[in-house]
């Protein structure tokens, strides 16, 4: 992975210019976010148009949205795939160009070639203690979509299993729909 030399601060990393690289920071560096192929752009989108439907009223869902946390005492920008935030997290009339100000109740993350579930498992730990209550992981080379939970708990779902969730009431996918949109099956 690439990153930037400097340490620094986190307004220093807001304040980076846009380009065509993505940044998380953690530990105080800026750190490129793998450049997604062509299975993690479909699935993205394939769960943005799902979910976005279900989530009018209630919040908003965002692609690529980086989230200010903090992750053993120190600040840590992740850039989640998908990040849905409910109105009584961040109320509807918050409308800023800037990074998402708290922790959200879900994020999914996909994995990208060169990266490993086990990455994702200890990086869900991270969430957790950062606030965050719910992350999918989804695999698109195993056809699957892992759910953990704060407690501590996962569950891989596959197929037409239906991932039903007390976080997102009425929220009703499978990894079939899924992976269908997306046109990967």
């Amino acid at each position: 992975m690439v990153s930037i030399k400097n340490k620094l601060t986190l307004q220093k990393f807001l304040d980076l210019p846009i380009g065509d690289i993505t940044y998380e920071l953690v530990n105080g560096y800026a750190v490129a976010k793998v450049s997604p192929k062509y299975f993690h752009s479909t699935l993205q989108s394939a769960l943005l148009l799902l979910i976005h439907p279900w989530c009018k009223g209630k919040g908003r869902v965002v692609s690529e949205w980086a989230i200010v946390l903090k992750r053993q005492d120190e600040d840590w920008v992740p850039v989640p795939d998908l990040t849905y935030i409910s109105y009584q997290r961040l109320p509807k009339s918050w409308k800023r160009n800037e990074a998402c100000p708290i922790a959200p109740e879900l994020v999914i993350e996909i994995i990208s070639p060169g990266q490993t579930s086990k990455q994702f498992a200890d990086k869900t730990t991270d969430y957790f203690k950062a606030g965050i209550s719910r992350v999918w992981v989804v695999d698109p080379e195993a056809v699957t979509i892992e759910v953990f939970s704060e407690d501590g708990s996962s569950r891989i779902y596959t197929d037409t299993m239906l991932i039903i969730d007390s976080l997102l009431p009425g929220l009703e996918l499978t990894v079939k729909k899924v992976f269908e949109e997306a046109g990967l099956i």
